[in-house]
């Protein structure tokens, strides 16, 4: 079995930077995430918008930050796992960490550093007939790339920012878009919704019923009106149910640590009540401190992380190691 000086559970942005910043200290990491690739919320949920409050870009495509973020995680050669779930956490005999996947993997580790953001991502689903059937073969729950939408007939469910946003997107690019919404009320910013109804058709009282096809692609929807149940056909290329996500935490729950909500409580060094095991961005409750969940906020806690369990797994070591501009290894 492979030991590790540190396991960092969650391929997020503050995991990926904790993972940088762990084999930057000369540590062994593993990486471990639930998702199909790594990134995130960042590929996930809202790949081609922008991102404007990460230090040293004006404003940077979620995607393109992502894959920086990957970029320089896999720096000093850690370890990476993706589609497995960090199931349990136990202590072993000789006072470290095991952690277990779903998928049969044991990982031996002196520290963990959880970086699990909301949990692992799953899109909240409407339960219309044929929705789950024709998952990715026209029906979506976000827009990884928009221009898979060029010249498509394309309907939008849903009320958010999310919905609202992508009608107005992808109206420009798509053969025609079409939003429902069940209410006549929008949770979306006000001038994002008049845009909306200036470039998109729009049916407010309106829901998903079924989705139809030839097996391979959908070809049809069919929604209605709740007051009156009347029914409308629509011929379409892609569906996307932009109602939300879900995100869950798994067994993390049972493994003692000291929790808030669905938050980890941790103190100012990022430290739980488990000793060697710490928590950093979306996931951590900071002790004393307001909570701003924010990816740069996130990077500062990464550092303070690994440099406290830098100096867990080695007594020896110094917290701060000084600066990377002064660090050997960057030196050409």
């Amino acid at each position: 079995m492979a030991e590790y000086d540190v396991v960092v559970i969650g391929g997020g942005p503050v995991g990926l930077f904790s993972t940088f910043y762990s084999g930057l200290r000369d540590m062994k990491v593993l990486l471990i995430d639930s998702q199909d690739e790594l990134g995130g919320q960042l590929v996930t949920l809202y790949p081609e918008k922008m991102v404007y409050d990460v230090g040293g870009f004006a404003g940077i495509q979620a995607y393109d930050l992502a894959q920086r973020l990957i970029e320089q995680a896999k720096m000093f050669g850690p370890d990476v796992r993706t589609r497995e779930w960090a199931d349990v956490l136990e202590k072993t005999q000789d006072g470290m960490w095991l952690v277990k996947t779903d998928k049969g993997g044991e990982y031996k580790t002196k520290t963990v550093m959880i970086a699990a953001g909301i949990g692992k991502i799953t899109p909240s689903r409407l339960g219309a007939k044929g929705e789950v059937e024709y998952e990715n073969k026209g029906v979506y729950y976000t827009v990884r790339r928009k221009n898979d939408f060029k010249d498509k007939r394309v309907l939008i469910v849903g009320g958010g920012d999310s919905a609202v946003d992508w009608a107005t997107t992808l109206a420009p690019i798509a053969k025609e878009v079409t939003l429902i919404h069940r209410r006549d009320q929008f949770r979306a910013h006000e001038r994002s919704v008049k845009e909306m109804f200036e470039v998109a058709k729009v049916y407010t009282w309106h829901e998903l019923k079924e989705v139809k096809g030839d097996g391979n692609r959908i070809t049809q929807a069919i929604i209605f009106d709740n007051r009156t149940k009347e029914e409308k056909t629509l011929n379409v290329d892609a569906v996307i149910i932009s109602i939300g996500h879900k995100g869950d935490l798994g067994n993390m729950l049972k493994w003692g640590l000291t929790m808030k909500g669905r938050d980890i409580v941790v103190n100012g060094k990022m430290e739980t009540n488990l000793p060697g095991v710490y928590a950093v961005g979306d996931i951590a409750s900071v002790e004393g401190a307001p909570k701003l969940a924010l990816i740069a906020v996130g990077f500062g806690q990464a550092a303070i992380a690994a440099s406290v369990a830098k100096k867990f797994v080695d007594p020896n070591a110094s917290v701060f190691a000084g600066h990377s501009s002064e660090m050997d290894k960057f030196k050409k």
